[in-house]
C-alpha cells in the first residue's frame, strides 16, 4: 500500500510540475505572440557566459529613467522603496521608443493607442531627491542568448552602427524580447516555445 502511495503521489507531483512549466512556457508565448511591438536602442556590455553561452548582456535606452519624469513621487521621499514602477514608451521620429512618464508602482491611466506601458522594478535606495538623477529599473530584459561563437562579433559590431531589441508588451506591461535587431534588420528572432 505505501509503494502505491508513493507512485500516485510522484505521478500527482509530475503533474503539477509539468503543468507548472506549461503555464510559464504559454504564458511568455501569450505575449510574444499578442503583445505591444516597441523597438529599443541597445549596446552591448558583455557577451559572454561560460555556464550558458554566448549572450548579450543588453544596455538600453529605458535602463536609466530619469527621477524628473517619475510623477508620483510621496512628498519628502529621499529613496525609493523597493517595488513597481510603471514606464510610458512613445515611439520617437527615429523609430526607437523613448520613456515619456513614470510612476512608482501602477500608471493611473491607460497608455494612449501610440503609446505602451512597460512594467519594471525598482530596488530600494534609488535617490528621488533631485531631478536631475536617474533609477535603474529591472525589466527582465537585458540579456538576449545567441547561437554558440556569435556574440563577439554581433558586439564588435553593436560599437559601431545601431542595434536595437523589438519587444512584446503584454497589456499589464510585462515584456519579453523578441528580436535583436541591427539597423532594420533582424538578426535574431525568438521562438513561440
Amino acid at each position: 500500500m505505501t509503494g502505491k502511495k508513493l507512485i500516485i503521489s510522484a505521478l500527482v507531483l509530475a503533474l503539477v510540475q509539468i503543468g507548472f512549466l506549461s503555464w510559464i512556457i504559454a504564458g511568455r508565448a501569450a505575449i510574444l505572440r499578442n503583445g505591444k511591438e516597441v523597438l529599443l536602442k541597445v549596446e552591448p556590455v558583455d557577451p559572454r557566459d561560460l555556464l550558458r553561452g554566448d549572450y548579450i548582456s543588453l544596455n538600453n535606452n529605458i535602463s536609466r529613467i530619469p527621477v524628473k519624469l517619475i510623477a508620483n513621487i510621496p512628498q519628502g521621499a529621499f529613496s525609493s522603496d523597493d517595488g513597481s514602477i510603471t514606464v510610458r514608451l512613445k515611439k520617437g521620429t527615429d523609430g526607437y521608443w523613448q520613456p515619456t512618464a513614470a510612476w512608482l508602482g501602477k500608471a493611473p491611466a491607460t497608455a494612449a493607442a501610440d503609446e505602451a506601458d512597460i512594467a519594471g522594478h525598482v530596488a530600494a535606495g534609488w535617490d528621488l531627491r533631485s531631478p536631475d538623477m536617474t533609477i535603474a529599473p529591472d525589466y527582465g530584459i537585458d540579456r538576449f542568448y545567441l547561437p554558440e561563437g556569435e556574440g563577439m562579433a554581433i558586439q564588435d559590431d553593436m560599437r559601431v552602427r545601431p542595434f536595437g531589441i523589438k519587444l512584446a508588451l503584454a497589456a499589464d506591461g510585462t515584456a519579453q524580447i523578441k528580436a535583436l535587431m541591427d539597423g532594420d534588420k533582424t538578426l535574431f528572432e525568438e521562438p513561440l516555445y
